[in-house]
């Protein structure tokens, strides 16, 4: 299976730790891409609505090259660290740009993966959990998994071993 991961941290801390376990589990039967939208120049989408039009973005960055790479996967998987209560403006920002391909889209498999301060029992991962539903429902994902974690110190999680074969055995499920 063709998996695109979309990593919605800017750093190298938690996420990064985990997408790198789950990336570890799954090489062996799946081919992966990481994209990093931090690295990227990925203009803010305007709603414009030309996009429907000229089936792309009419913006002349990195929208396009990446929106296609997560059209043509099989399965997406979405890491990020909580920012205030929902996903990071990196992984947003590239979220809505792909309503370019919005069709192009439909029936991929997704995974979830969150990382944020608070206890996991904490509202804020129910918040970004429904709205990865709503998309799922709209687009007729099929959530394969979610994964929350809690961590407050920067390699806190890549420090803690059951926690990195627990997500290396997800990725080794796929």
């Amino acid at each position: 299976m063709k998996i695109t991961m979309i990593n919605g941290s800017a750093r190298k801390g938690n996420t990064f730790a985990l997408v790198n376990a789950f990336v570890e589990g799954a090489k062996e039967k799946n081919t992966i891409e990481v994209i990093e939208p931090d690295k990227l120049s990925i203009a803010a989408c305007k709603g414009c609505g030309a996009c429907q039009c000229f089936k792309g973005c009419v913006d002349n960055d990195d929208t396009n090259q990446t929106v296609n790479k997560v059209a043509d996967a099989d399965m997406i998987v979405f890491a990020t660290p909580v920012y205030w209560w929902g996903m990071t403006g990196q992984m947003k920002l590239l979220i809505d740009k792909c309503y370019c391909k919005g069709t192009m889209l439909k029936g991929k498999k997704i995974g979830i993966i969150l990382t944020g301060g608070a206890s996991v029992d904490s509202l804020q991962y129910d918040l970004i959990k429904t709205q990865f539903e709503c998309m799922a429902k709209y687009l007729s994902w099929e959530i394969v998994f979610f994964q929350k974690y809690s961590a407050n110190g920067k390699d806190e999680l890549s420090q803690n071993s059951a926690v990195m074969d627990e997500m290396t055995e997800v990725g080794r499920r796929i």
